[in-house]
């Protein structure tokens, strides 16, 4: 009987040994540094030591410095500031695409406007350009918004137009 106890304590260490043995080596490879692995990937980051190519997914990450692109299409940019000429820049900042002007009257109106224009593609298209303008009482019209939409857009084209004649 002590004998059959002695190896049952002995075959339960065995156990218990290996166990600890296996734990530790599957805990180093699947354990610890799995969770390191998705926690670099959770930060956008990549595994040290690995090829920036072993995923897919990489394939969706911004790459790119976002200091040196510009995501503002420079026909609404420059149309935008020409057309709205009137009005005193406020701030300008071109890697945001934000244009805020301050109050001033148009060539021949007598209604001060104030402009917010936001670009916010590089597609000259009319959904990158959000527009926004406000009078001393409150928001302007929306024909109003869209006619300096539409200004703005017409000549945005105008402008890509004589770029291609180049």
């Amino acid at each position: 009987m002590v004998h059959m106890i002695g190896t049952r304590w002995a075959a339960l260490a065995a156990v218990l040994a290996l166990a600890a043995c296996s734990g530790d080596q599957n805990a180093g490879i699947f354990g610890s540094e799995r969770d390191r692995d998705r926690e670099f990937e959770a930060q956008g980051n990549i595994r040290p030591g690995s090829d920036d190519r072993d995923s897919i997914f990489n394939l969706f990450r911004n790459q790119e410095d976002p200091n040196t692109t510009v995501e503002v299409n420079k026909y609404i940019w420059n149309a935008s500031l020409e057309v709205l000429s009137f009005l005193p820049i406020q701030t300008v900042d071109p890697f945001s695409g934000v244009i805020v002007t301050g109050f001033g009257r148009p060539p021949g109106g007598g209604r001060a406007y104030r402009a917010t224009v936001l670009i916010q593609d590089p597609a000259l298209d009319a959904r990158s350009l959000t527009l926004s303008l406000q009078t001393q009482s409150g928001p302007a019209s929306a024909e109003t918004v869209r006619a300096v939409e539409d200004a703005i857009l017409t000549r945005a084209r105008q402008l890509r137009v004589r770029d291609g004649d180049l």
